[in-house]
């Protein structure tokens, strides 16, 4: 019984991390970017919003994004 709960447990923890991807954004100037999840780009204003990796919430230009991929 114990084997079982320990099992549902690593399971329920393996898909809540599967949940948050980290992303990673190359602007063209070559940097590369780590986020927390998915950035959002705003089609209003072109920015795109995203959180770093110490967890700050960043903006940037649309148009110094080259890419976005997922990690």
């Amino acid at each position: 019984m114990k084997l079982m709960s320990g099992a549902a447990v690593l399971m329920l923890a393996t898909l809540l991390g599967g949940c948050s991807s980290d992303y990673v954004m190359a602007t063209k100037e070559g940097k590369m970017i780590m986020t927390q999840g998915k950035p959002e780009i705003d089609q209003d204003t072109g920015l795109v919003k995203y959180t770093d990796r110490s967890g700050h919430e960043l903006q940037i230009n649309g148009d110094e994004v080259s890419s976005i991929v997922e990690r």
